[in-house]
């Protein structure tokens, strides 16, 4: 088997999007791929959804807001994730401390001097001790008795920061808005950390090679928005990983990613999962990300759709051709899946691509 096809076949099977396995639990989809990208609350339940068998959108929400075992917070580059509890405190006491320096220009900007930070974390706690879980808008709404403007961004980064700080964390939806919770309240503190320092930055890699093999240091970096020198040390403390065997691998295995998936953000290089001439199609810039048609691991199309009710508008890249019969009957089976997680599935939902590829028609590199 050629090089690259192996490759990509061990990460998709190790992303759990290729070689016809999922997991069974949300925490145990965390645990094998370490985080979900979550800045998109939603796009994170269909990340969870295309890696676990039977999953629904109660499920997820269950295990946020109810079991507890999923953590949204920021972690790695500094953006939003979706983790599990048991790791949400060791990963907070690695990307806390280097995302609230890095943040700390930001504030000065703002006028936000380290005085008035303090008051802010003090004035949020007392709020969420005494009330309960609250949203975004109604810590702002606290904040204005500091003088902080309800507009702009000031609120924002003081919320982020005073959860950076590990005093505040994501908790349960309330009509649809996330509200915040006294991290110690939501993720009872366990004693002393499994990980910190340098063990720490040693345990992320090997997890990360774990979930995202194969792999190197640059994609490490690339990944976690750590610095290139302790991520290169990290990865080489981290230890060598077995080669995978990509012989056995079941192929034709066909998933319908969301928007920011992991897949398509935890690597520096691209090719081993989109083709070079389509990359505009999926990042298009801005910062997005598109929904993405994977065949074993290997992006084929981009989706859109699919939240409300309706089938999932599926659009084979350009030039491409109709898709082959067993990657359309892929397709409508995923179209029928996420209907089923959003809990609207009916028998009218049929795949909104059904054209064939063409006999012969290759779907990896």
């Amino acid at each position: 088997m050629e090089r690259r096809t192996a490759d990509r076949l061990l990460r998709a099977r190790a992303q759990a999007i290729g070689g016809r396995g999922r997991e069974t639990t949300v925490a145990a989809a965390l645990n094998r791929v370490l985080a979900v990208q979550a800045q998109d609350l939603a796009a994170a339940a269909l990340g969870l959804r295309a890696r676990v068998a039977a999953l629904t959108a109660d499920d997820v929400r269950r295990a946020t807001d109810v079991e507890r075992t999923a953590v949204r917070g920021w972690f790695m580059r500094g953006t939003l994730q979706l983790v599990s509890a048991a790791d949400a405190r060791w990963l907070l006491g690695l990307f806390g401390p280097v995302y609230l320096a890095l943040g700390a220009r930001r504030l000065r900007e703002l006028g936000l001097d380290e005085a008035l930070c303090e008051r802010a974390a003090r004035l949020m706690v007392r709020a969420i001790d005494g009330e309960g879980p609250l949203t975004r808008a109604e810590l702002t709404e606290r904040l204005t008795a500091l003088g902080v403007e309800p507009k702009g961004q000031s609120a924002f980064h003081l919320i982020r920061r005073t959860a950076l700080s590990g005093l505040i964390c994501h908790g349960p939806q309330r009509a649809g808005e996330t509200t915040f919770v006294l991290l110690d309240d939501w993720v009872p503190d366990p004693g002393p950390l499994p990980f910190a320092g340098v063990a720490a930055e040693t345990e992320l890699a090997r997890r990360y090679r774990a979930a995202h093999g194969p792999s190197d240091a640059v994609d490490f970096a690339h990944w976690s928005g750590l610095r290139a020198g302790t991520c290169k040390k990290a990865w080489a403390a981290a230890g060598e990983t077995p080669a995978g065997d990509a012989e056995g691998i079941p192929r034709g295995d066909v998933r319908l990613l969301p928007a920011y998936d992991n897949y398509l953000l935890g690597y520096r290089r691209r090719e081993l999962s989109v083709p070079v001439e389509h990359e505009r199609r999926v990042w298009p810039g801005g910062g997005v990300i598109r929904p993405t048609v994977v065949v074993d691991g290997w992006t084929v199309g981009t989706w859109s759709g699919g939240r409300r009710g309706g089938a999932p508008v599926v659009e084979p890249f350009p030039g491409s051709g109709p898709f082959d019969d067993a990657t359309a009957a892929g397709i409508a089976r995923e179209s029928a899946d996420i209907a089923r997680f959003s809990g609207v599935y009916n028998t009218s939902h049929t795949l909104s691509t059904p054209d064939l590829r063409p006999p012969g028609f290759v779907t990896g590199p």
